[in-house]
């Protein structure tokens, strides 16, 4: 299992921001834990498939080993990850 960060190219108030992914939403949740995220910060409501993170965040998130991948040369393994998680989520929900 994988944790991969984007590079920080969406702008929102002002700032650049990053997703936070991973092969699975336990794995997710887990490493958001690490750089010090409650559970539902910055997440995507709708699919719970990554968090948002600011481009500090980035690159702690790497520091602490997540795999930096490019949003535009990486679009297959983004959708393919975001897809995974996607699914997770479905199938969790109550």
């Amino acid at each position: 299992m994988t944790v991969y960060v984007d590079d920080a190219v969406t702008l929102w108030r002002g700032r650049r921001w990053a997703h936070l992914m991973a092969d699975s939403l336990d794995e997710l949740h887990a490493f958001a834990a690490r750089l010090g995220l409650p559970r539902h910060a910055f997440q995507d409501k709708t699919s719970g498939a990554h968090y948002d993170v600011n481009a500090e965040l980035r690159e702690y998130a790497i520091a602490l080993g997540a795999v930096a991948i490019s949003r535009h040369r990486d679009r297959a393994l983004v959708r393919a990850v975001i897809a995974r998680a996607k699914a997770q989520g479905r199938r969790e929900a109550p």
